[in-house]
């Protein structure tokens, strides 16, 4: 069995539009272990004035790669966004 997984998906504002992204939307998942998680990195996500359209989903989600760059992470890449009050 599958452990039941949580996406945390926001806009990256600032990496938008240029790099990897240029002439797309910047599109960061963070794949959460438990709900719990998902909450605290929502937070931070919240709380940095450079992402927005912050979500918790509980399935995977999927986007067109003709408008967006997704770049896919967890706790052992952004170890910072799942500590509570880090942003």
């Amino acid at each position: 069995m599958i452990a039941k997984q949580y996406y945390v998906t926001m806009t990256d504002k600032f990496l938008s539009g240029w790099g990897m992204a240029q002439g797309k939307i910047n599109k960061l998942v963070i794949t959460c272990e438990t709900y719990k998680e998902a909450e605290i990195v929502e937070r931070n996500a919240l709380n940095r004035s450079d992402m927005k359209n912050v979500n918790v989903r509980s399935t995977r989600p999927y986007y067109n790669q003709n408008h967006y760059f997704v770049s896919w992470h967890d706790k052992n890449d952004y170890q910072n966004f799942f500590k509570p009050g880090a942003f």
